[in-house]
This record gives structure tokens, sequence and C-alpha cells, in this order.
């Protein structure tokens, strides 16, 4: 095997075209190809599964998106206010890297009345989108030829964040769990396990998971840091959905909750979804103590820090009012998930393992074999958008084929016809 294909395997990225040299008369002179400096990983990096889909019809007012992770309402004006405030202040200038003091103090308090765990101001750090937080942790632990370890189905961005960052991605897949009486997605923690080797320098975790709402569980969480202790193995845990659960609880379970400080633990959170700021891309990172001033660093390289005011509509959300707002999205998740259950349970080729938290409708569809077809197709004929479950996992994983995700944060009657427009096409197949 090549280094190359060590470092990039065949599942996600084709063999390079390394081309013959090229040999031309021009004016009298032999000329040849000249190397290219850009690196293997981006030449051939392919774009994810959702915006192959969505970018065919994006913006079209006739079609029902129900693609994106995103609710269908605008952000709340008491957020927007407080940050066309802080521009009428000229609040314009640079800042900290790591985040305006204010807004680290408030998500202190957040995660204290959340998940009742005291975070230290310096183990904060809000360098920008939580994208950007993603990247800031696995820049803190990745090398060309280590691999990471993703619990997947995946959002398809983490996973090329670590590729472009130049490590492997090995999918510890979730297992379909249809005989319960309650179906559900289940973590096999010893094949997790047995993926990690030498090269693993993390493994990365999202609960509530998109695409699935699955919900890692405190003794899962203890097992998997113990694991990662024992072998010097970072976890980096996307806990954006960690408020949009529906067992009447304030928050998931969160490895804040069982990680000490100097752990290598990085917890990923967001502004997006509970508050609906999409286009904020405002997000933050837990990071351990001891790296404080290197992630920093990190902010001020790749952001020099967050938008300023932007961060002011951010501290906005944090408020009572905030927690008001996001109990009005929970709510309104809750009813779409419901709405949801009731449209599969007038079908007889589609199923789903009903989601624990996050606002997402992993749908698996009898007869259908390639996701990213059907998805195409149900643009043409039916004028719903949705997202192939192909994008969120191994692009050789046969068995993502029979799935697609919809988002169900959505206004009621417009799911409703998209879900009916949905099933007419499922019959159609």
């Amino acid at each position: 095997m090549t280094v190359l294909a060590a470092i990039w395997p065949q599942s996600r990225y084709a063999k390079p075209h390394i081309p013959a040299p090229e040999t031309a008369h021009r004016l009298g002179t032999m000329t040849t190809q000249r190397p290219s400096p850009i690196r293997p990983a981006i030449r051939h990096i392919r774009p994810n599964g959702i915006g192959a889909v969505s970018s065919t019809a994006l913006g079209q007012p006739d079609l029902i998106p129900l693609w994106f992770g995103e609710t269908d309402l605008v952000t709340p004006a008491f957020i927007s206010n407080a940050a066309k405030k802080a521009l009428d202040e000229g609040k314009t200038f640079y800042t900290h890297a790591d985040g305006i003091p204010p807004l680290r103090e408030a998500i202190r308090d957040f995660h204290k009345r959340t998940v009742g765990a005291d975070i230290a101001l310096d183990r904060i750090t809000v360098p920008g989108a939580a994208m950007l937080a993603v990247t800031c942790a696995l820049q803190c632990v990745v090398e060309t030829g280590d691999n990471v370890v993703c619990v997947s189905p995946v959002w398809p961005n983490i996973f090329q964040a670590g590729e472009i960052c130049g490590a492997q991605i090995r999918f510890a897949k979730l297992e379909e769990n249809w005989r319960s009486a309650t179906p559900h997605w289940q973590l096999d923690l010893d094949k997790l396990f047995a993926l990690c080797d030498a090269r693993t320098k993390a493994i990365f975790v999202a609960s509530p998971g998109n695409p699935t709402g699955w919900i890692m569980q405190p003794s899962e969480q203890r097992a998997v840091l113990e694991f990662a202790r024992k072998r010097g193995i970072a976890i980096i845990s996307d806990e954006v959905y960690g408020t949009l659960v529906y067992d009447g609880t304030p928050h998931a379970p969160s490895f804040l909750q069982v990680a000490e400080p100097d752990d290598n633990v990085f917890v990923i959170n967001s502004f997006s979804k509970p508050w609906a700021m999409t286009g904020w891309r405002v997000g933050w990172l837990v990071h351990p103590a001891a790296i404080k001033d290197s992630v920093n660093v990190l902010s001020m390289a790749n952001n020099t820090g967050a938008t300023v005011f932007a961060q002011y509509g951010a501290l906005a959300a944090m408020s009572p009012e905030g927690d008001a707002f996001r109990d009005k999205i929970r709510e309104r998740c809750h009813h779409g998930r419901e709405v949801t259950q009731k449209f599969i349970e007038t079908q007889n080729r589609i199923r789903w393992m009903k989601p624990e938290g996050a606002f997402y409708g992993f749908l698996n569809v009898e007869g259908m074999t390639n996701s990213h077809d059907f998805a195409i197709d149900l643009i043409k004929k039916a004028r719903v958008g949705v997202a192939p479950g192909t994008a969120f996992g191994d692009i050789g994983d046969s068995t993502l084929e029979s799935y697609v995700r919809i988002c169900f944060a959505q206004d009621p009657k417009l799911l409703e016809t998209g879900l009916e427009r949905l099933g007419k096409a499922v019959a159609a197949l």
C-alpha cells in the first residue's frame, strides 16, 4: 500500500490521477506539465451529499426544503436587536480572540444550569462557528497519517474536517435494532474500541446525533472516557443538540458531567439550533485546561475570533428570554416529531427509529437502493428536498442507500405537506 493510500483510503478518495509527462513544442522549446503543490486531499475532496442535492434547487420558491438542519423560524427580535445595538454603539473593532468576556461568562452559567458543570472561563473559547470549534479541536490532536474514529451515521462536515486535517476516518456505525418493542440505535463499544490503534488521536461522538437522534448514555460516556484516558486518545463531543431532548430533562447527558478539567475532552456547542441562529455562525468550544493558551492562538490564527456584534446577539440568547425561546423551539420540534410519527404509522414502506433528541427523521425506505438519485428525483417530481442517507457515512456503506434525512423543526402544515409528497413518491418506487 502506498503512503497516499494509507492516508486517504479508496472508500472516500479516488486514487489521484498523476498524468504522464506531456511534451509539446512551443516556440522551439520543450515543456513538461508542472507538478501541482495542491494537496491530494484537497484536489480530490468530494462535496458532501447534502450540498450535492440541495445545490440543484436551493431557493426555489415552490419547493419544500426539509434537507437542512434548521427551523423555518427567523432569529427572534431580542437577539437581532442586541446585535443591531452593538453595531450602533460602534462595536466593530477587534476584540478578545477567545470571545468577549460577558459571553464566555454567560456560557459558563449556561453549563451550570443545564448540566450542572462549573467550567472555568479560560476553558471556554468562542472562535466563530461551531464548525470552527471542531476544526480547532482536530488541529490540537491530528497530524497527517493519524486516524479519527467517528460514531456514525454522522454529519458529513465532521468527517470531511478530519480528512482535510490529514486524518483517516474510521466509522463506528451505530447498530439498527428493529426487533425491539421500541426500535432504536445502539452503540457496540467493543467494536468502537477495536477500531482504535496506535495512530488513533480522537474519538468523535455527536449526542444527540445528527441524523439519528441517538443519545449516548452516561455509562457509555464513562466507558469511552476510561478507554480514551488509558490510550491517550482525545474525545471530541458534539453537543449542539443537547437541549433538544424529549424526555423532560433540560439537557442530554454531557461529557462535561463525567470529565475532569485536564482530560483530553473537547465539547462543541452552538447557538445555531436552539436559538434559530444558523446564519450567525457563532459557537463555542470547551477544551482541556492545560491547552488554554494554545487554543487562544488557534482561534486567533484561524479567524481572529468571532464576529464582534454577533457575539452580543449570542449574549442576548443566553438570557431568560433566550431560555424561553429554547423551550419554544423544543416544543415545535416535539410537535414535528409527532407529526412525522403519525405519517410513518400510515406507511408500509417507510419506518424510523424514533429520535430521542435533535430534530431529524432518519427515514428507512423499503425498496430504495440509491438515496442520492431518489433525493434528486424527489426534487423534480414531488418538489420536496431531503438529504440522502449516503451523505452520513462511509461512501462504501450500502446500508445507507435505504435512508433519507428530513428536518421536522418546521411549520406543522408545511411538514405535513412535505411528508405527504414524500409518501406518494415512495409508493411509486
